[in-house]
């Protein structure tokens, strides 16, 4: 296996066959968290001012970091199975959500080191914590659940349609019951939807709220209703991301036992990774 190879199967497969991260991506990893962590607190002033040298010097490794594996995922993109010269599979990645997403990683991690303005500085620190966006290449969970949730969409669409009629009955409900009595708070449709969006999430801010016995009467199934219809998409999705990671332990599964029978693994690795 030479470099390009290696780098390959390190960073972009980024697995092995038991399905645990590689120690590159294991590596990445505990970086990615140190980045986050780092931008967050230095948001604090007082952290900040004490420690300022300090963030810099840990933002000037992060960027290094990161720089070195975006130019190493575009070195060994060229390993990629499928057609294609090795510079087109280097501008796919490149252009591909994952390496762009990299790439705006990179610019904010430098940016502090050419910003001088505050306003601006303040903005950059904020985009610094989008460096958690690549854990999306780290976890199989993350990937499992948009599986899981694109292979129940039409489900959740009808959640979404069903929930969306019900808020609007109830808001038109509010507007014509409370509209003359409350006109700031349910003058129109718009104004009532937001009460209605507030209490059928169960949040209830309390800065609108009906006063009359009817109004009330619809509060209260709007409220009932939105703890019903919350809880509905909640167990499609976790129903859809169990039947995912279920298909994934026996793809792993499936992985060791040709791996045992290549002699990559013997009966004791398959039965402990297991």
């Amino acid at each position: 296996m030479n470099l390009r190879q290696f780098l390959y199967h390190q960073l972009h497969i980024g697995a092995k066959t038991d399905g645990r991260l590689t120690l590159l991506n294991i590596v990445l990893v505990w970086v990615i968290i140190a980045a986050v962590v780092t931008a967050i607190m230095s948001t604090e002033v007082e952290f900040d001012r004490q420690w300022h040298d300090e963030i810099l010097m840990a933002e000037l490794a992060f960027g290094i970091v990161f720089l070195a594996e975006y130019a190493a995922r575009i070195y060994a993109a060229p390993e990629h199975p499928g057609l294609g010269s090795a510079l087109s599979k280097r501008l796919r990645f490149m252009l591909s959500p994952l390496g762009v997403i990299d790439l705006v990683v990179i610019l904010v991690t430098f940016a502090p080191f050419f910003i001088a303005n505050a306003a601006a500085l303040r903005v950059v620190r904020l985009l610094r914590v989008i460096s958690i966006m690549k854990f999306g290449r780290f976890t199989a969970a993350t990937k499992e659940m948009a599986m899981a949730i694109r292979e129940r969409s039409y489900d959740l669409l009808v959640c979404i349609a069903f929930a969306f009629v019900f808020l609007l009955c109830g808001a038109s409900a509010l507007y014509w019951i409370e509209g003359e009595l409350q006109p700031e708070a349910f003058g129109s449709i718009p104004r009532a939807l937001w009460w209605a969006v507030i209490t059928f999430t169960t949040v209830g801010y309390g800065d609108a709220y009906p006063i009359t016995s009817a109004g009330r009467v619809v509060g209260s199934l709007v409220a009932i209703t939105g703890v019903l219809l919350v809880a509905l998409p909640t167990g499609i999705v976790a129903a859809a991301f169990s039947d995912a990671m279920q298909h994934r332990r026996e793809e792993i599964q499936k992985a060791l036992e040709k791996a045992r029978e290549k002699g990559e693994l013997d009966d004791e690795d398959t039965r402990e990774d297991t």
